[in-house]
C-alpha cells in the first residue's frame, strides 16, 4: 500500500486536468505542463479530484506510484502559485547581473559567465539594497524540475570552497569549512633545537 500514491490531488480553482491517452496536460492561471504517463498506471480524474492508481503490484511499478502521484501535484502546485529557488554569491567583488533572459555573473574568472535562460524560466537579481546588481539570485518558473536544474547549473559554476567559503551557494546552504594547514602554533625555533 502506498500512503502517497493513494492519496487524492485536489485540483483548485481555475485549473484543469486532461488527460489524452497517455499525455497529461494541466492548465492554470501560469501556464501549462504536460507529461507522458507510464501505461502501468492509470490516472482518473473526477470532479476536483485526481486519483493516480496502479495496475500491479511489481516492485518499479510500486515505485512509480508514488513518483507519478507526486509530479502530478507538483504540476499543479506550479501551474498556480509556481517554483523557485534562492541563491547568494559569496565573495569579494562578486556580482550577477540579468538583463532579459540572461544573467551575467563576475565571479572572479578572468572572464564574466553568461547563462542564457531556457523557456519558462526568469531570472531576478537583488542586492541586499534592492539594486539590479547584486549578490542575490532568485530563479523561478512553473515546472520544479527545470527550475531546480537551472538553479544546480548556477551553483556548479562556481561550487562554494570548503577553506573560505566563497562561492555560489543556495540561500541558508550551510558549508562546512576545512581547517586548512595550521602548522605547528606555539613551538619556537629554541623548541626545535
Amino acid at each position: 500500500m502506498s500512503r502517497i500514491g493513494d492519496s487524492p490531488i485536489t485540483i483548485p480553482t481555475g485549473v484543469t486536468v486532461e488527460k489524452n491517452g497517455a499525455n497529461l496536460v494541466v492548465n492554470g492561471p501560469r501556464g501549462n505542463l504536460n507529461m507522458i504517463v507510464v501505461s502501468e498506471i492509470k490516472v482518473e480524474v473526477a470532479e476536483n479530484k485526481v486519483m493516480v492508481k496502479r495496475k500491479s503490484d511489481q516492485k518499479r511499478i510500486k515505485a512509480l506510484h508514488g513518483l507519478t502521484r507526486n509530479l502530478i501535484a507538483n504540476m499543479i502546485e506550479g501551474v498556480v502559485n509556481g517554483w523557485s529557488k534562492n541563491l547568494e554569491l559569496v565573495g569579494v567583488g562578486f556580482r550577477a547581473q540579468s538583463s532579459g533572459d540572461k544573467l551575467n555573473l563576475n565571479i572572479g574568472f578572468s572572464h564574466p559567465v553568461d547563462i542564457i535562460a531556457p523557456e519558462g524560466i526568469i531570472f531576478e537579481v537583488t542586492d541586499s539594497t534592492g539594486g539590479a546588481s547584486g549578490t542575490k539570485i532568485k530563479v523561478s518558473g512553473i515546472d520544479k524540475q527545470k527550475v531546480g536544474q537551472i538553479a544546480a547549473n548556477i551553483r556548479s559554476v562556481k561550487s562554494p570552497d570548503v577553506y573560505k567559503g566563497k562561492g555560489i551557494r543556495y540561500e541558508g546552504e550551510y558549508i562546512r569549512k576545512k581547517l586548512g594547514k595550521s602548522g605547528k602554533v606555539g613551538v619556537t625555533a629554541a623548541a626545535k633545537i
